[in-house]
C-alpha cells in the first residue's frame, strides 16, 4: 500500500474504488516527470565491474553483528542460529523521491537512527523500472552499495503494485533479479522481495510467479532471503476476507523465505492484528511495509494501535519496515516538507514531522 505522490499538473490518475472497497489499496496519483536521480558518487556499482565482492562491514554495524541471515523455523537468524528482529525503512518511490537517499540521510538513518535495514523500493510500472531497466536497476546497485558500507540490510523491494498481478511483469522480474542477485551474491546483507503487494488474484497465481522468480535469483545467490508478497496488498489475505490458511496449506515450494504483511495502523485495527499473531507461529513473517496513519499513506496517526503492533512484532521478534524515508507532503512521510530538496538537516528532530519522530524513537528504543 506504497503511497503515490501529490497529483501535479499532467498527473495520471490512477483509479480508488478497489482502495474504498478492500480499504488496503492506492487512492493518489502517479506523477508523470520524475525528479532526477542522483548517482552515489564513489559508491556506485559500475555496470561493468562484475561480481560484487563481499564488503567488510563497519565494527559493530547490524550487518557486522548479524552477518548472513536465514530463516530458522518461523524466524530471522543471524549467522549464530540466533533470531534477529531487523527494524528500519523504506525509501518512497526511486522515481519520485531518489533524491532523499544521499550520502548525508543515509548516514542520519545508519547512526542518527540506528536503523538495522533499507528497503529499496523500485515501482515496475507508475513511471518506474519499466520506463528505463538499465538506470533503475543501477539506481538499486548503488544503493546496495550506499547500504553495505553502512552495514545495513537491503530489501530489494519489486514494488509492483497496478496491475496487481506479479505474473504480468514476470519476465521482467526475472531479468531484474538475476542482474542484482549476480552483482550482490558475495555479500550477505541483501534481501530481496519479489512482490511488494500483490492484489485481485489469488494465493495460487502469487505462489506460482513466486516458483517461477526464486530459482532465479537461487541460481546465483544461493544463500539469499526471499520474501514473498501475500494475498490482498500483502495483508494474508484478510483484506481479501482470507487468512494466512490458504498458504499454511499449500505454502511455495522453496526454503529460506518469509511471507510479508502489511498494515496501517489508522486502517487496520484488532482483525489485522489477530492475523500477524496467529500467522507468525506458523510462518516465517517479514513486516516489510507500515504505516501509523491511514491506508492511504495520509491522515490522522492512530499511535496507540501502532504501538501495539510494535509490541506484538517484538514479543515475536517480526522484523519491520516503516514507510517512508522522504519528504512526501503526507502525514506517512517522515522529513517535512522540501527537507531533501534543501539537502538537510538529515539529524535529530527538527527535520522530522510528527510521525518521523514517533518512529526514529521506536527505532532508537530497539537499538
Amino acid at each position: 500500500m506504497a503511497r503515490l505522490p501529490r497529483p501535479l499538473p499532467h498527473a495520471r490518475l490512477l483509479p480508488t474504488a478497489v482502495a474504498a472497497l478492500l480499504g488496503l489499496a492506492l487512492v493518489s496519483a502517479a506523477l508523470i516527470a520524475p525528479p532526477p536521480m542522483p548517482g552515489s558518487g564513489a559508491s556506485a556499482v559500475a555496470a561493468e565491474s562484475g561480481r560484487a565482492t563481499s564488503a567488510v562491514a563497519p565494527a559493530g554495524s547490524p550487518v557486522a553483528e548479524n552477518g548472513q541471515l536465514a530463516v530458522c523455523g518461523t524466524r530471522l537468524c543471524g549467522e549464530d542460529g540466533r533470531p534477529v528482529q531487523l527494524q528500519g525503512m523504506s525509501s518512497h518511490g526511486l522515481q519520485w523521491y531518489g533524491h532523499c537517499l544521499t550520502d548525508g540521510s543515509l548516514d542520519a538513518l545508519a547512526g542518527d537512527w540506528n536503523a538495522d535495514v533499507l528497503r529499496i523500493s523500485m515501482y515496475i510500472q507508475e513511471d518506474g523500472y519499466e520506463t528505463d531497466p538499465e538506470g533503475f536497476t543501477q539506481r538499486v546497485h548503488e544503493l546496495i552499495g550506499e547500504a553495505t558500507e553502512r552495514g545495513l540490510y537491503a530489501i530489494v523491494d519489486w514494488h509492483m503494485l497496478t496491475p496487481g498481478d506479479p505474473n504480468h511483469n514476470l519476465d521482467a522480474a526475472r531479468t531484474f533479479f538475476t542482474e542484482i542477485a549476480r552483482e550482490h551474491a558475495g555479500n550477505p546483507n541483501v534481501l530481496y522481495e519479489i512482490a511488494n503487494e500483490p492484489n485481485g488474484v489469488g494465493w495460487s497465481s502469487i505462489k506460482g510467479y513466486a516458483e517461477q522468480v526464486i530459482p532465479v535469483i537461487r541460481a546465483e545467490d544461493p544463500d539469499s532471503v526471499v520474501l514473498v508478497g501475500t494475498r490482498g496488498w500483502s495483508s494474508l489475505g484478510v483484506s481479501d476476507g482470507s487468512d494466512e490458511g490458504e498458504i499454511i496449506a499449500d505454502p511455495v515450494d522453496a526454503g529460506n523465505l518469509m511471507y510479508t504483511f502489511h498494515f496501517y495502523a489508522a486502517s487496520h485495527g484488532q482483525n489485522y492484528l489477530d492475523t500477524l499473531d496467529r500467522a507468525s507461529d506458523e510462518l516465517p513473517i517479514f513486516v516489510t511495509e507500515f504505516g501509523t496513519e491511514s491506508a492511504t499513506g495520509d491522515g490522522a496517526h492512530d499511535f496507540a494501535m501502532a504501538q501495539r503492533y510494535i509490541d506484538l512484532m517484538a514479543e515475536k521478534q517480526i522484523g519491520w519496515v516503516n514507510w517512508n524515508f522522504s519528504d512526501d507532503f503526507r502525514s506517512g512521510a517522515v522529513f517535512n516538507e522540501g527537507v531533501c530538496d534543501a539537502g538537510g538537516p538529515w539529524t535529530g528532530e527538527e527535520p522530522l514531522k510528527e510521525s518521523g519522530q514517533w518512529i526514529r524513537d521506536r527505532i532508537r528504543e530497539a537499538a
